[in-house]
């Protein structure tokens, strides 16, 4: 919310998905995978996804190419 806040009167929703790419057991050094999608006004939906060792670098990781990919549409 705080990366994208100021981007609220353009975005309409902001779906999200995460996953583990190597799943069960095996691990990887960036094995986590988020993807998120925001769809704007009048726009094309954008849609970034980043990969890293944990959920929470990855939601982080793709919140910032979200708000960039915005900043150049």
């Amino acid at each position: 919310n705080e990366r994208l806040a100021r981007f609220d009167q353009d975005i309409t929703a902001i779906e999200v998905q995460m996953s583990d790419e190597n799943k069960a057991d095996k691990g990887g050094p960036a094995d986590k995978r988020c993807m998120m999608e925001a769809r704007m006004n009048g726009q094309a939906p954008i849609a970034v996804t980043h990969f890293a060792a944990d959920q929470d670098i990855a939601f982080r990781g793709a919140a910032d190419k979200l708000m960039r990919a915005i900043e150049h549409a």
